[in-house]
């Protein structure tokens, strides 16, 4: 059974950094597509990030130049590196996973999804 667990979540100051990890487990080989998802309370999900196994990785507009999305194919592993973090990045953050061979930040394009970890940006 294919499983996806983050971590690293915390409170942190705006201005400051933080990473965020998604393991993934069960997979007979590497997802295709690796992504992180946020949830905002009263704007709903929005995709952050997304990586396929090779290729160049895909941002928000919003997160451009401040997050750094990353994954290990041999650890079947993605971070997310978030720095100069502002308070609208408070959100729950998920891993996702999916088949397709483009990755693209809208959820219907991946099947497993993690349980979600909590960042916290205070002005």
């Amino acid at each position: 059974q294919v499983r996806l667990a983050e971590s690293g979540g915390g409170s942190v100051q705006a201005g400051g950094s933080l990473t965020i990890s998604c393991a993934a487990s069960g997979y007979s080989g590497n997802p295709a597509c690796m992504a992180w998802f946020r949830h905002i309370p009263d704007k709903g999900r929005e995709g952050v990030a997304a990586i396929a196994r090779y290729t160049s990785p895909t941002y928000a507009e919003s997160v451009k130049g401040r997050l750094t999305i990353s994954r290990e194919n041999d650890k079947n592993r993605m971070s997310l590196q978030m720095n100069s973090l502002k308070p609208e990045d408070t959100a729950m953050y998920y891993c996702a996973t999916g088949d397709r061979a483009i990755c693209p930040l809208h959820a219907d394009a991946y099947n497993t999804w993690g349980q979600g970890t909590q960042v916290t940006v205070s002005s």
